[in-house]
């Protein structure tokens, strides 16, 4: 019973998101220092801190939480789609949220200036949309897998924002054969029913999938559970405890078919 299908994780797995909120958050707040006399990584660290505890506040929280939407995803999704109630709350929040956040942050470096935390409250979407970055291997990869396996995209997060990910990057989705987003599931990842729903859809039993990731929390959580095969994708040699261990650990997703070929080969072998 050798692997049929490979299912990925979407953002810091193939698209770059951790790079493309830096550099948004750094253009944001170099505009920000034309204005006063900041360092502008001083204010990036006091926006994140403030929109965290902004975000956590929130009634809505639980609910993202269970989704997996990030406090700076909320920085520039507008929650349009989704048919949970918390989306039409989140939707009515996000305004207010950016401008708040940003309107913080200032305040937390002596500037109390609301006019100019709306401002960059409208800039860091606009900055974060210009910027959908791609690892250099992710296409090269899945063109790789692409026809010898089934593939799934199993994403986190909300409907409209995960959607505007993938229409900023048009190539990447034609490579799937399924797309699941958590706010449509209404779970997410390391929830064992978005794993089992992804599995009926491509018709195969645990065994025969091997979810990639770069989350031990969410994907290598989630696809333990449920018996099936992982690989934690650590880019960076981020150190691990032994609370969550992956079945394998790669740094470029170059590594992956390689993978297999031993999942494969160790399947046989014990046959």
């Amino acid at each position: 019973m050798s692997i049929q299908a490979v299912l990925f994780d979407l953002d810091d797995t193939l698209l770059w998101d951790d790079r493309s909120v830096k550099e948004a958050f750094q253009a944001t707040c170099e505009e920000a220092a034309k204005y006063y006399d900041i360092d502008p990584s001083e204010l990036e660290t006091a926006v994140r801190i403030e929109a965290r505890a902004l975000y956590e506040s929130y009634e809505t929280f639980p609910f993202t939480q269970m989704i997996g939407i990030n406090p700076f995803e909320g920085l520039w999704a507008n929650f349009t789609e989704g048919e949970n109630d918390n989306f039409r709350k989140l939707e009515q929040l996000a305004p207010g949220y950016r401008t708040q956040s940003w309107t913080l942050g200032l305040k937390a470096l002596g500037i109390d200036d609301a006019e100019l935390g709306y401002k960059l409250g409208e800039l860091f979407p606009a900055e974060r949309r210009k910027r959908p970055f791609v690892y250099e291997e992710t296409f090269e990869v899945l063109k790789q897998l692409k026809g010898n396996y089934k593939l799934l995209l199993l994403t986190n997060g909300s409907p409209d924002l995960q959607k505007e990910k993938l229409a900023g990057v048009p190539d990447l989705a034609p490579y799937f054969d399924h797309i699941v987003i958590s706010g449509n599931f209404g779970e997410g990842k390391p929830a064992s029913s978005i794993f089992h729903h992804a599995m009926e859809l491509l018709g195969i039993t645990p065994e025969q999938g091997v979810m990639i990731g770069d989350k031990l929390t969410t994907d290598i959580l989630g696809s333990g559970r449920v018996g099936m095969p992982n690989m934690w994708i650590n880019r960076h040699a981020v150190s691990r405890t032994d609370e969550i261990v992956p079945a394998y650990e790669i740094t470029n997703l170059r590594e992956i078919q390689g993978v297999i070929d031993t999942i494969n080969h160790s399947i046989n072998t014990v046959k």
